[in-house]
């Protein structure tokens, strides 16, 4: 990378990517918004360097990025993380207790769902991530509110979205059995 590149971090996430030019980012993968009909881009929706609060003083739903920031997690209290994406490092391991799912192409609800369990039991509060905060993130807390609270699917993605707006949840993502059902 190029000294002048390196002197100009992104406007919105603030990492070292090429938006002007269209290129997602390494870091925290987002992306130039895309093209209306009128060929304008729609102005960026500035996100935040918080992770978004879920369940009041519990519960965390965020990105990469935010997992990264360890002085901004332990001023909010975090003390535990669960990392939904096996390629991203746990930066801070003597910093935060970890639960890192060890497959890319299966999710696995069940253990995370245990961990957040333990978590809430224990009064820690937990960031829950993924690269970008949208979608397989935002599944597991889904999934963890459905069975811990039995809401329904809606109802539950209803409270997420409220909370973090940007959360998209991915068709390709398989679902807990009776996902329309209480767990």
């Amino acid at each position: 990378m190029r000294k002048r590149e390196r002197e100009n971090p992104c406007g919105i996430c603030g990492h070292y990517h090429k938006y002007e030019e269209g290129e997602p980012c390494g870091v925290c993968g987002h992306r130039p918004p895309a093209l209306g009909a009128a060929g304008a881009a729609a102005a960026p929706r500035q996100e935040s360097a918080f992770p978004s609060e879920i369940l009041k003083d519990f519960l965390f739903l965020g990105s990469y990025d935010n997992a990264s920031r360890s002085e901004l997690l332990k001023t909010i209290g975090i003390s535990h993380i669960l990392n939904t994406v096996p390629l991203c490092q746990n930066l801070y391991r003597n910093s935060f207790t970890y639960h890192c799912l060890q497959d890319d192409k299966t999710l696995q609800f069940d253990d995370a769902i245990q961990f957040l369990e333990q978590c809430e039991r224990d009064k820690a509060r937990v960031l829950v991530h993924c690269m970008s905060g949208k979608s397989r993130s935002a599944a597991f807390v889904v999934a963890f509110l459905m069975k811990s609270r039995g809401w329904r699917l809606a109802q539950c993605f209803q409270w997420v979205k409220e909370r973090r707006p940007q959360v998209q949840l991915a068709d390709g993502l398989i679902w807990p059995r009776h996902s329309e059902h209480r767990f």
